[in-house]
């Protein structure tokens, strides 16, 4: 659908356009992690693992942009477990002689 008449969607292109490169790649990128963080909070809803919401936000993302054979395989490696991170170590202590 688009019901946007062609004179605005010029101007807001000619806006965009006078952006920098790294400006319209920032924008981007921020507007993604705002579908991802709207999606994530959705999912949590009704995912039980960390595994299957991976999968389960894979799905939402990615859907239809890969063959399923592929899609199926990185579902696959998505929903196996992962190793927690390793806590934070305390400082070793220093070696140097006291003085």
């Amino acid at each position: 659908m688009n019901d946007t008449p062609e004179a605005v969607q010029n101007f807001y292109r000619t806006l965009l356009m006078r952006r920098s490169g790294s400006e319209r790649l920032h924008m981007g990128c921020a507007m993604f992690d705002t579908a991802r963080a709207f999606a994530l909070a959705n999912l949590r809803a009704s995912s039980h693992s960390d595994d299957e919401l991976r999968v389960r936000l894979f799905v939402r993302t990615y859907d239809g942009d890969f063959d399923p054979a592929t899609a199926e395989r990185i579902a696959a490696w998505l929903s196996m477990p992962r190793p927690r991170p390793l806590q934070a170590m305390p400082a070793a202590p220093s070696l140097s002689p006291m003085l």
